[in-house]
């Protein structure tokens, strides 16, 4: 066989991920938030694009109605005729404005972290102890609450002796919430005792065999503390009245509290309504003041500086868009798959797929993968994240396919266990038996699986003496 060099012309078909493609892509999947911190970093490194609510309201207006975003063919675009409309749009849109209305700027107080609550409360307090080492002991305490050095490092570490740094942890353990400041369970529980009204007196030799009682060896503890089965469950039923975390009730620093969803769907008059929650971007527009540029002749270093950057806002505009569409049009689909979920609860979600809801509005999987990721929705039935509706069947795509969620077997199998008898629980054969009768077969390992997630306890450990 010979072997050369040699030219050929060849015609082939391919995708080529474009700057603007990954742009589109980018804000596809970015939430309402996130959305709006991109927009702002546009509009300082865009000089063309402009914030057309900050200009409406220098002129004394409310913000305008979305505007329209020009034409993006880098090829075809006439500025001049898009500057000419944007004009026409907002002289019709500062005649319809009558009235000035105070706008206020939404505001949220951060709330106060575990260490920042015992820092005031120790600061506030006359205490005996060495504030410093007080101050370091709180400064070393984990996201639960509890220390995480032990009193020796600290004793080293601080320079200090053994009796000063007792004294500072006995002050940080006074302080609210009872229970910071434990090295362990049994002390931590062991300082919220005094919350208990009429504390039971076995309890503090009670809280020794913690080990005991999470493996359900009530018969051990009766027989180490001379007391009835009964009375060691009386005992149990006191200790989970406290809190075994109790550092996780204050907040993170920098940790987000609030959700805002990036759709809303409300019930109106017996229909869904669905509106893209996009308040917070703000709304883009073009600045004409570099209309002028244009006007010069083709070719120059201003010109194509002015049309590149146009083209950018253009492709920005359209981007944004089309992610508010694409949102409308994936939400308006699970409205009709969730439709009995809306109106009547968790029991009613059906499967759903992402491919389900792809063919549904004509996209790829992966479009929809990305419109709905990190993204929340308020329905009349409360915040979701978009993922919960995608929720799957027992045996989808099989012969087994009973059309419904995990969830639903999950809420069932809780419904069961809370009305079983106390004194004879149900085992988990038992529970996959009575699962089956009502057409949701599902095995007991399953069965126990889907338990231990709901945080049930197993039978030996449920049973009532």
């Amino acid at each position: 066989m010979r072997l050369g060099y040699g030219l050929s012309l060849e015609q082939t078909q391919k995708l080529i991920m474009t700057p603007e493609l990954r742009q589109a892509i980018t804000i596809l999947q970015l939430s309402a938030l996130d959305l709006s911190t991109y927009v702002e970093e546009q509009l300082l490194e865009n000089p063309l694009l402009e914030n057309l609510e900050e200009s409406t309201d220098s002129k004394e207006a409310e913000p305008p109605v979305v505007e329209e975003s020009p034409p993006i063919d880098k090829w075809e675009v006439d500025w001049q005729d898009y500057f000419h409309d944007q004009d026409e749009n907002r002289v019709r849109q500062e005649r319809v404005i009558t009235e000035d209305k105070q706008r206020f700027d939404p505001f949220i107080a951060a709330a106060p972290t575990l260490q920042e609550h015992l820092l005031e409360q120790l600061h506030v307090q006359k205490v005996t102890c060495s504030l410093d080492i007080a101050e370091y002991i709180i400064g070393n305490l984990n996201d639960k609450g509890y220390l995480t050095l032990s009193l020796d490092v600290i004793v080293r570490e601080m320079n200090v002796s053994l009796a000063e740094v007792e004294d500072a942890l006995t002050a940080v353990q006074s302080l609210d919430p009872l229970g910071v400041g434990a090295r362990n369970l049994e002390e931590c529980l062991s300082l919220q005792l005094p919350l208990l009204i009429n504390c039971p007196p076995e309890l503090p030799e009670f809280l020794k065999h913690l080990e005991d009682l999470a493996a359900g060896r009530l018969q051990r503890i009766a027989h180490a503390l001379k007391v009835s089965l009964s009375r060691v469950q009386e005992l149990a039923d006191s200790v989970r009245k406290l809190d075994p975390k109790p550092g996780l009730r204050f907040s993170g620093p920098g940790e987000v509290r609030y959700i805002v969803p990036d759709v809303v769907i409300e019930e109106i008059e017996g229909e869904f309504i669905i509106l893209v929650n996009d308040i917070t971007v703000p709304r883009l527009g073009v600045n004409k003041a570099y209309r002028d540029a244009l006007s010069q002749d083709e070719g120059t270093d201003t010109r194509k500086f002015v049309e590149q950057k146009l083209n950018a806002a253009a492709w920005l505009i359209r981007s944004i868009e089309q992610r508010r569409l694409t949102l409308y049009k994936v939400a308006d689909a699970i409205v009709k798959w969730q439709n009995e979920f809306l109106r009547s609860g968790i029991r009613h979600l059906k499967p759903l797929t992402l491919r389900d809801i792809a063919e549904e509005i004509g996209v790829h999987e992966s479009t929809v993968s990305r419109a709905t990721a990190h993204k929340y929705v308020q329905t009349p039935r409360g915040i979701f994240e978009f993922k919960f509706f995608f929720a799957n069947s027992m045996g989808r795509g099989t012969q087994n396919d009973s059309g419904v969620t995990t969830d639903v077997i999950k809420l069932v199998l809780r419904d069961i266990i809370a009305s079983e008898n106390p004194k004879c629980p149900y085992s988990d054969q038992k529970l996959a038996d009575l699962l089956k009768a009502r057409d949701m077969e599902i095995s007991r390992r399953t069965v126990a699986k889907y338990r231990d997630e709901l945080g049930i306890a197993a039978t030996t450990v449920r049973k009532r003496y």
